[in-house]
């Protein structure tokens, strides 16, 4: 955690909130006039801008940004909810990487680990041994060579299922044949990337360098000394194959945590009872950071993923600033997403209200790409369903407004992506509380440089926005919380 000194200083002229007006007593459709997409737009601009470097989980850059989204919110005059009357909770993420000492070679070829070989789990481990090359790693191809203490090096291959997208199925391959290869005897394995597996490799790649995340105490942050799995770039494959050669590994892992930020505030509801049950408006404010240049531009600015959900929620205060409703009004971006949803776990485990007074949670996820008159609602379709009561509200906002037509593909247990699992709304769905997702999915920039403010359909954004809000405002004002789904068990 920030030293509590420092803290006090970031925190100064934002503890309070200026008070709330008495709620005037107006249609909702006089707040959406507060739904501007100037002021989407404008927001959007300045959190994806080069100076947040890209806001980064657990980096000062989250923080400035974080800092900007709190003192909007304080200038809306909405109240504080996050700890001791701040709008912020922090968290640690626990990080486990390999050491700059760390060192690879195979034969004459020093390899700098996730830079020249990616490195697929952080391990301690040292082994020098001699490297035999058994092309696709076939049965008949093992049968003919020796395997027990040597690394073993294959070229990759295979084809996922129609329900796999092919990251996945690098992963699950890679994963599962270096555990046969090291049941057998090896003592290291070596895959070189086809050409599928060189995209993954230039796209992916990145990440590995930092190394694993979790809250502390996450299994996958655990130290090990395991044999070490490595993904070659396929240029490699001319010399891998080379007979007689050493494979030589000297790695190190090191684990430590520091902070990031979930950013919390409400505008309370103006019904006596009602008031104590929250409406939770979600999102995330971190993205990639600073990484390797691509075409000149190193800066991953996130402007989908997830400026767009920023701006919306931002928006969305301001139609309920305008006009409060019955049930109060929670708004939550969540700190480093894009690390594992260590926010939205965090701040699902130990919220700033009582749990059970979250009624709803409605999320907002890459919001402003693709065709501009299709959307997608994720948590619509069983297996992933948890309230067929909230879907039919958020359905008749999507009519009542925008009139989107929904693909519900990407929400489907068989979709390739598993885009479902890999957002905020997930850890509260797992708690049984309902909860959807707003996205106008994938596109060719995600995770990229590209992903720039100058890409956004703000036309859509605003509509999708929108779409959100009149979702909220129903839940808000109805007498009956959305029912919770009989039975509903969330399994991938």
């Amino acid at each position: 955690m920030l030293n509590l000194s420092i803290r006090r200083l970031l925190l100064a002229g934002l503890l309070t909130a200026a008070p709330l007006l008495a709620p005037a007593q107006k249609k909702p459709a006089n707040a959406l006039s507060a739904i501007k997409e100037a002021d989407i737009k404008a927001d959007l601009f300045a959190l994806a801008d080069d100076k947040y470097r890209g806001r980064e989980g657990g980096t000062l850059d989250e923080l400035r940004a974080s800092m900007w989204l709190a003192e909007k919110m304080r200038a809306l005059g909405l109240q504080p909810a996050g700890d001791d009357g701040t709008f912020f909770q922090f968290f640690n993420l626990q990080r486990t990487r390999l050491t700059k000492t760390s060192r690879l070679s195979i034969g004459t070829h020093q390899l700098r680990p996730n830079h020249d070989a990616l490195v697929f789990a952080p391990t301690t481990y040292a082994v020098q041994a001699p490297l035999v090359y058994v092309g696709t790693g076939t049965a008949a191809e093992l049968a003919k060579t020796d395997i027990k203490g040597k690394a073993v090096a294959l070229l990759f291959s295979g084809q996922p299922a129609a329900d796999m997208s092919f990251r996945r199925y690098l992963s699950q391959v890679l994963r599962d044949k270096s555990a046969e290869l090291l049941k057998a005897g090896a003592v290291a394995v070596v895959f070189v990337s086809d050409d599928r597996a060189q995209n993954i490799y230039e796209h992916w790649g990145h990440t590995y360098e930092r190394g694993r995340y979790g809250l502390p105490g996450d299994a996958n942050v655990a130290a090990v000394t395991t044999a070490p799995t490595l993904l070659l770039p396929s240029s490699a494959l001319s010399w891998v194959q080379q007979a007689g050669q050493q494979f030589t590994a000297d790695l190190r892992t090191e684990s430590f945590q520091y902070p990031s930020v979930n950013i919390v505030a409400t505008v309370p509801g103006t019904d006596a009872q009602l008031k104590n049950e929250y409406v939770l408006f979600s999102t995330h404010q971190d993205h990639d950071g600073v990484r390797e240049a691509v075409q000149g531009d190193s800066i991953w600015n996130g402007a989908d993923d997830n400026a767009t959900g920023c701006a919306a929620l931002l928006a969305i205060m301001r139609a309920y600033k305008q006009q409060p409703a019955r049930r109060s009004a929670l708004f939550v971006f969540h700190g480093a997403e894009e690390r594992g949803l260590l926010g939205s776990r965090y701040y699902s485990a130990k919220p700033t209200v009582p749990q059970k007074s979250i009624v709803a949670v409605l999320n907002a996820e890459m919001m402003g790409r693709n065709a501009p008159d299709s959307a997608a609602l994720l948590g619509s379709t069983p297996p992933h369903r948890n309230s067929l009561d909230l879907v039919n509200l958020a359905l008749a906002a999507n009519q009542q407004g925008p009139k989107f037509k929904l693909d519900t593909e990407w929400d489907k247990a068989t979709h390739p992506e598993g885009w479902y699992f890999r957002s905020d709304h997930l850890p509260y769905a797992r708690l049984g509380i309902p909860a959807v997702m707003y996205t106008s999915w994938l596109h060719s920039d995600y995770h990229t440089p590209k992903d720039e403010a100058s890409r956004i359909n703000y036309s859509k954004l605003l509509r999708m926005t929108q779409w959100m809000y009149l979702t909220g405002w129903a839940v808000a004002n109805r007498p009956a919380p959305p029912a919770r789904e009989p039975g509903f068990k969330l399994e991938r």
